[in-house]
């Protein structure tokens, strides 16, 4: 314990040293920060984040968090970057994802606790409580669906062109239109109450969050998604293609782009 406090400690003092050197770094930026040193770490987080340079991105943002703990904003960008860890890892690493979404969790959590009206933290706490669901069973899902639900609802009520968190419903509605099979299989014994959303729903949502910000891998592949499951091969195939001129945006993206080429190779032999 006193290793990991004293490691705790020196990481502490080195981001909080950090904050202090970044004064003479000053560069203004479009961020919540006070000070010039959080300004300056959040602004370069911010960068390495989008080149997918998440240790750095992690440091930078540690730097933030140091100068200015009280900000909400670096709370729920820590968020964003450790759900984006997660899913950049294996996908049979499930322990160590797990491990990234459940901090994804307590980050969004304590940016809401700032600051309860950024839509933002609350899309992202939906997104982390769903990914930190993946080892559940079938039953844990669902009753974490509620909550989802609800943050989701509280992101779209703040911000209702918040992207994030209209992908997130897109899915959210995708899968709860797939679940006649469990309350069949249940046959009523089921304790609590089911997600209610339809494949409309879901196709509304991915659609605007797709207008909102067309560069996004994941929205034309979870819309396509939808439009398989309505037996639209045309539509779903349109879609897919058009991904592939798509930036990478997150690791994840990469996954996605495979998964899409292998369900065109599909539809052509159809």
């Amino acid at each position: 314990m006193k290793g990991k406090a004293a490691s705790t400690s020196l990481l502490l003092h080195t981001a909080t040293a950090a904050c202090i050197g970044l004064a003479t770094l000053f560069q203004p930026g479009e961020t919540t920060a006070a000070s010039p040193e959080a300004s300056t770490a959040l602004n370069s987080g911010d960068r390495a984040f989008w080149k997918m340079e998440y240790r750095k991105a992690d440091s930078l943002y540690a730097i933030a968090g140091a100068c200015e703990p009280m900000n909400a904003e670096i709370w729920w960008k820590l968020a964003r970057l450790e759900v984006s860890i997660g899913e950049s890892l294996p996908r049979d690493d499930k322990k160590k994802r797990i491990e990234h979404y459940r901090k994804a969790v307590h980050h969004a959590q304590k940016s809401i606790r700032l600051d309860s009206t950024r839509a933002e933290s609350h899309a992202w706490l939906a997104a982390a409580l769903g990914m930190a669901a993946e080892k559940s069973g079938t039953k844990e899902k669902l009753r974490n669906a509620g909550e989802i639900k609800r943050q989701l609802d509280t992101a779209l009520r703040l911000n209702p062109n918040d992207q994030t968190a209209l992908s997130m419903l897109g899915s959210y509605y995708r899968q709860a239109a797939g679940i006649g099979w469990f309350r069949r299989m249940m046959g009523g014994t089921f304790v609590g109450k089911m997600p209610k959303g339809d494949y409309e729903d879901a196709e509304n949502a991915l659609k605007k969050a797709i207008t909102l910000d067309p560069r996004v891998i994941r929205n034309y592949h979870e819309l396509a998604l939808v439009e398989l499951e309505l037996g639209h091969k045309k539509e779903a195939a349109a879609l897919m293609e058009a991904a592939m001129d798509k930036p990478i945006l997150f690791y994840s993206d990469r996954r996605r782009l495979r998964q899409m080429r292998h369900l065109l190779e599909k539809l052509r032999d159809d």
